[in-house]
């Protein structure tokens, strides 16, 4: 039981992290290595000062989606947690953790709407950027990605968790 108490605690927790960075970094489109675009900023590298000149990315009504859900996903997760870790102590012996359960599916809902809004929307997220076909999805669009069956799993993993002695 503590071997599993603990796998599910750090899967949580690494679920957590890798949904902060790929709500927070600056990879979710890249042309090149030298532009790239995210939720937030589109940002160019600059040869001549060898550093990132950064802009804020037009707000379109599909970015503000994908902003809020993974927003809504990390917030979820993290409650999910806080939550995990009041019933673990407050608990009767036997129960489930389920409300734990509930919110870690639900922060998977919210991450698997926002990349698939970003998938199929992305013309439309990046209409003044250079041209998308001269670039690919970057490492925190897959991250996005990832999480979603992480946070899933592990949402239905609390469901079917019971306490013990």
């Amino acid at each position: 039981m503590a071997s599993l108490l603990m796998f599910v605690t750090l899967l949580h927790l690494i679920t957590l992290a890798v949904l902060f960075i790929a709500t927070m970094e600056k990879s979710w489109w890249v042309w090149d290595g030298t532009e790239n675009s995210d939720l937030w900023y589109n940002c160019r590298f600059d040869n001549e000062t060898e550093a990132w000149s950064c802009e804020s990315s037009k707000e379109t009504e599909w970015l503000q989606a994908v902003q809020v859900l993974m927003i809504l996903s990390v917030v979820f997760s993290a409650i999910s947690f806080l939550i995990f870790l009041g019933q673990l102590f407050t608990i009767s012996k036997g129960g489930l953790f389920y409300l734990t359960g509930v919110c870690q599916a639900f922060a998977g809902l919210n991450a698997f709407t926002a990349a698939l809004i970003y998938t199929l929307h992305n013309k439309e997220i990046l209409q003044d950027s250079r041209e998308l076909s001269s670039g690919h999805f970057g490492y925190c669009f897959y991250l996005a990605w990832v999480c979603v069956p992480l946070l899933l799993c592990s949402g239905v993993m609390y469901i079917h968790l019971r306490k013990r002695e």
